[in-house]
């Protein structure tokens, strides 16, 4: 099965950033398996790749077209030339229907006035990566003329949005400017056939997840608090990518989804 673009009925196309582990993987094998298109970008050691290529290599396999990219998304530069490289790749006026962000680099130090504590230097780090890029992203998109006239901008949100949580100052800041910049770009780039949201996933088992402090804790508590009693699965959330790229979820744009089973009830 393919899915065909709005604007051409050729191919159409998924840009994930941030592609090679946890939600961004999660979301590309959902995606392939509907009969999108691949592009991903990612940003990922040597010693990483061939399990990274592998997972890659199987999605192909399924016969899914597929281009990935090994390179920084944040930096404005390598921005630049990635999307003069997805213009090249993208022929006959193919363009691209879904664009995810799932770029998880992010600062987890603690707040105080120690030596390596938290500094404005790491929350603009973490605010460039996990939030502002989103809106570089579609502008430039934009501009190389690359998105369809029914695209769906979705990227990725916590809880931690508005509680607090040990190391999570500068990543919750983030979560809480993407989102303003989803609603904003939701009605600005309406005309433009631009849909934009936020996924809240609730606690999920990812690396990132890992990488938090007292990250067995929020697993444990989670498990308590959601009614289905397990955490959140990263296919869980890619499922939720998938219904809204669907033509019928055209009318939901600037808001935020929840999908964690229930775990925010209580």
């Amino acid at each position: 099965m393919t899915i065909a673009n709005q604007s051409s009925g050729n191919q159409a196309w998924c840009l994930i950033l941030g592609a090679s582990s946890g939600l961004g993987l999660a979301t590309a094998r959902k995606m392939a398996q509907e009969g999108y298109g691949l592009l991903l970008v990612h940003r990922d050691r040597k010693k990483e790749m061939p399990r990274i290529l592998d997972e890659f290599e199987n999605i192909k396999a399924k016969g899914c077209p597929l281009i990935n990219f090994n390179q920084d998304a944040i930096q404005e530069a390598n921005r630049k030339e990635l999307i003069a490289q997805l213009a090249d790749s993208l022929k006959d006026q193919q363009k691209i229907s879904v664009v995810v962000h799932s770029i998880a680099k992010g600062n987890l130090k603690p707040m105080g006035t120690e030596l390596g504590s938290l500094g404005i230097a790491d929350l603009q780090l973490t605010l460039n990566a996990m939030a502002f890029s989103l809106y570089d992203w579609v502008r430039d998109l934009l501009g190389a003329k690359l998105l369809d006239t029914d695209t769906r901008v979705l990227a990725f949100t916590s809880e931690g949005n508005t509680k607090v949580w040990e190391g999570y100052g500068a990543v919750s800041a983030a979560k809480a400017t993407l989102e303003s910049l989803v609603r904003q770009m939701a009605v600005e780039f309406a005309p433009l056939g631009i849909r934009s949201n936020c996924i809240q996933a609730g606690v999920t088992e990812t690396p990132s997840l890992r990488m938090i402090p007292g990250s067995e804790k929020l697993i444990k508590a989670a498990k308590k608090r959601n009614p289905n009693q397990r955490i959140t699965l990263p296919e869980d959330i890619a499922n939720v990518v998938y219904l809204l790229s669907r033509k019928e979820a055209s009318w939901i744009t600037g808001t935020v989804i929840k999908a964690d089973g229930g775990e925010s009830l209580r």
